[in-house]
């Protein structure tokens, strides 16, 4: 299967999520990704996970899968001219290292785009490349909070709460992504390539909705609230008869109305204090208070299957068990199985969003350490056996 992004080449110098998720997005709809990494451990993202079978990453295989990894110490002159070579042929370069490391080693923008004009460079870091706090060391952590995210998540009565995933790294890594795809169409136009700065804290704040002019125009301020959004009713968890909660969303009138009907209650379409947008959200908890009383009678599935043949949206809050059970997840194969050596079958999500003539796939997993550098220093670059052996004596690879 030719993916729409076959007949472009990728070269990934990050380390850890956020330049590397970029790749991963990338391979994932037919790019040749070519990952450069330490010729010592690697990226650490080999390391990384808490359960670790095999004594090995469960997350690698993941963020890696459809990557070709070389081993090349960037910190060295043989090094960094490895990768001027591999530029030459190059679309994209992809790197998340500190403004300015990249300039040090020689690998600038001004020039890397000398040797290939048509090269997009994509950075993606905590900051940004320009602005008094771009030297700092950025992670995702941080850039959720400075982005917003963090001060609205959790509950009102204690402290800000992270997600849990790396969701600052995943945002500037897609967003990264993103802009790699904008800037080699551009390219058909321009003929040159571009750089692409991705920083993490304005990747969060690009998905911060009406937050800023909330604060400025109408002088409110969002805080933490939990499993709801204020004034957006009922749309909540609620508990059922067998100990499951369920999410119900039911705070446009029409379905609204299709939900009094199915607790038996149509007349509370009719209520004033519940009849339109505005009024339940004045009255959020008393209108959840309600819904709960009648979820707490039912278990789960019956209430589901009552809400779906409404049309009420409501589902269950998934765990991994669910997911892999899930018959909608199956039928639409939004986890495949992917071999692996160690693993055998590794489940893993689909490549998403779906493209109906050029959908993307996932061709292996993450790869072992140097395990293509015979293929793109050899086919690639032309390297001999004997270069080979020589910059691995030299430490180079």
């Amino acid at each position: 299967m030719v993916g729409p992004l076959s007949d472009i080449r990728v070269l990934e110098t990050g380390t850890l999520l956020a330049g590397p998720f970029a790749g991963q997005l990338l391979g994932d709809f037919g790019a040749e990704v070519i990952k450069l990494e330490d010729p010592g451990k690697g990226d650490p993202m080999r390391e990384w996970g808490r359960e670790k079978p095999h004594g090995q990453s469960l997350w690698w295989p993941v963020v890696a899968r459809n990557k070709k990894s070389v081993t090349c110490n960037l910190r060295t002159p043989a090094g960094q001219d490895l990768v001027r070579r591999l530029v030459a042929s190059a679309d994209v370069l992809v790197e998340n290292f500190r403004p300015g490391t990249l300039e040090r080693w020689g690998l600038g923008y001004e020039e890397l785009s000398a040797i290939n004009p048509r090269l997009v460079l994509v950075r993606v870091t905590g900051y940004g490349q320009t602005g008094p706090y771009a030297p700092r060391a950025g992670f995702g952590s941080i850039g959720e909070a400075m982005g917003g995210i963090r001060h609205v998540t959790g509950e009102p009565d204690r402290p800000s709460s992270r997600v849990g995933v790396s969701l600052g790294d995943a945002l500037a890594g897609t967003m990264a992504a993103y802009g790699a795809v904008m800037a080699v169409h551009a390219r058909t136009r321009t003929g040159r390539g571009q750089v692409v700065d991705s920083a993490i804290y304005e990747a969060v704040l690009t998905y911060m909705e009406s937050l800023l002019p909330e604060w400025v125009v109408a002088g409110y301020q969002r805080e933490r609230t939990g499993a709801i959004l204020p004034n957006v009713a009922p749309s909540n968890a609620y508990p059922t008869a067998d100990g499951i909660d369920i999410l119900i969303a039911g705070n446009r009138d029409t379905v609204f109305a299709r939900l009094c009907e199915v607790m038996g209650r149509p007349g509370l379409a009719g209520d004033p204090r519940y009849a339109t947008h505005g009024a339940r959200g004045a009255h959020q908890q008393e209108l959840d208070d309600l819904i709960a009383a009648w979820t707490a009678t039912l278990p789960a599935e019956e209430i589901l299957a009552l809400l779906h043949a409404a049309g009420v949206p409501a589902g269950k809050i998934y765990r991994p068990a669910d997911m892999l059970d899930d018959p909608h997840f199956v039928a639409r194969k939004s986890i495949v199985d992917v071999p692996h050596p160690d693993f055998g079958a590794l489940p893993m999500q689909a490549p998403a969003p779906r493209l109906s003539d050029t959908p993307g796939e996932i061709r292996w997993a993450g790869p072992a350490l140097g395990q293509h550098n015979a293929e793109v220093y050899g086919g690639l670059l032309g390297l001999s056996a004997d270069d080979l052996d020589k910059l691995r004596a030299d430490g180079v690879v």
